[in-house]
C-alpha cells in the first residue's frame, strides 16, 4: 500500500493479468501512450498467461514442442534457473500443474485434489534457443515467481521519456518508483488495514507476496513447494527492493524458502519477511522502517 499524500501526480488505473494497475505520472497520458502500454501489457498476456488457452505457453504445453521465443523468454528462464538452484527446486517454471491440482486453474474452480509435485527435471525439458522456446512434453508454464515483476519493467520501458524519470507503475503490490521518494506501507498479512513498517522507494522496484493473498480452502494459496505442490506455511509475507522488478519479483518469491536470502545477497536485494510465527526478518542494510520487534539475518 503507498501511503497517502506521499506525492501528487496524475493517475491512470486499469485491469490487466487479473490485478489492478495503477501509473502515477507527472501528466496526464494522452490516448497513442495508453494503447501503447495496454499493447506491452496485452502481448506479455498473449506470451505467458496460463489462464489463456490461446497463448503462448498454453499451446505450447498441450503436447510439447516448440514456438518462436517470447522476446523475454531467455532472460526469465535465465533468472528461473538461479531462483531454482537459490531454493533446491523450490520454486519451478513447471508449477503451473500444482497449482491447478489444487483448485487454483483456468476456471478458478478453488476445488483442490491431491498435491501434485512439479517436474524436477525442468531444465531438461523447457530451454529458449535459436528463437525458439522449447518444451519435452505436454506440461502446465506458470511464470508466477517472476512474471508480473518482469511486466512491470517492460511497462516503465514503455512509458515516454519524460514520465518515466518521475513515474510509478504499480500492478498490486509490485511497483517500480521512479524520481522523487515513494513512502510504501508494508501491508499486515493477518490485517491488511494495518502495516508493520514502512518503506521509502526511490528509483528503484518494490516487490511483495503474500498467502493472504490469492488463498482459498483450507489453508490453500498460491505459494507452491514445488518439489511437493503443497502451499509453504512457515512464511507468510515477503518484501524486497531491487534495482528492477523482475529481480525484486523473484527474491519475494525465494524468500518464502531457504536460500532466499543468499539469493538476495547476490542480485543486491534488500528484503523483509513475515514468519507465520508473527517473527519479522530483515536482511542487513534494509532502509525499511518496522513497527514490530524484528531480527536482523545475515545473508
Amino acid at each position: 500500500m503507498t501511503v497517502p499524500g506521499s506525492r501528487a501526480t496524475h493517475r491512470w488505473g486499469f485491469e490487466a493479468i487479473g490485478t489492478r494497475w495503477e501509473i502515477q505520472a507527472p501528466r496526464p497520458f494522452t490516448g497513442p501512450e495508453r494503447a501503447r502500454v495496454r499493447s506491452v501489457v496485452d502481448e506479455f498476456d498473449a506470451q505467458w498467461s496460463r489462464f489463456r488457452p490461446d497463448s503462448v505457453v498454453s499451446q505450447l504445453g498441450r503436447a510439447g514442442g516448440s514456438l518462436p521465443a517470447p522476446p523475454d523468454a531467455a532472460d526469465m528462464l535465465a533468472a528461473y534457473a538461479e531462483l531454482s538452484a537459490a531454493t533446491a527446486e523450490a520454486v519451478n517454471p513447471l508449477v503451473g500443474a500444482a497449482l491447478e491440482r489444487l483448485g487454483y486453474d483456468r476456471a478458478y474452480s478453488f476445488r483442490a485434489g491431491a498435491p501434485l509435485p512439479a517436474p524436477d527435471d525442468w531444465r531438461e525439458t523447457l530451454s529458449v534457443g535459436d528463437g525458439r522456446l522449447v518444451l519435452g512434453g505436454p506440461a502446465v508454464i506458470d511464470v508466477g515467481a517472476l512474471g508480473k515483476g518482469r511486466l512491470v519493467d517492460l511497462v516503465a520501458a514503455a512509458l515516454p521519456a519524460d514520465v518515466a524519470e518521475h513515474a510509478v507503475v504499480d500492478a498490486g503490490g509490485d511497483l517500480l518508483a521512479r524520481g522523487a521518494p515513494l513512502r510504501v506501507g508494508l501491508e499486515h498479512p493477518y490485517d491488511p488495514s494495518r502495516a508493520i513498517g514502512v518503506w521509502e522507494v526511490r528509483d528503484a522496484a518494490l516487490c511483495a507476496s503474500a498467502t493472504n493473498r490469492r488463498s482459498w480452502g483450507d489453508g490453500l494459496h498460491h505459494v507452491l513447494d514445488a518439489r511437493t505442490g503443497v502451499p509453504v506455511r512457515t512464511v507468510v509475507a515477503t518484501w524486497a527492493v531491487g534495482g528492477d522488478a523482475m529481480r525484486a519479483d523473484a527474491v519475494a518469491t525465494a524468500l518464502f524458502f531457504e536460500g532466499g536470502p543468499q539469493l538476495a545477497h547476490r542480485w543486491g536485494v534488500a528484503w523483509v519477511r513475515m514468519l507465520s510465527s508473527g517473527r519479522v526478518e530483515y536482511s542487513p542494510g534494509c532502509a525499511a522502517t518496522l513497527f514490530t520487534s524484528a531480527d536482523n539475518v545475515d545473508s
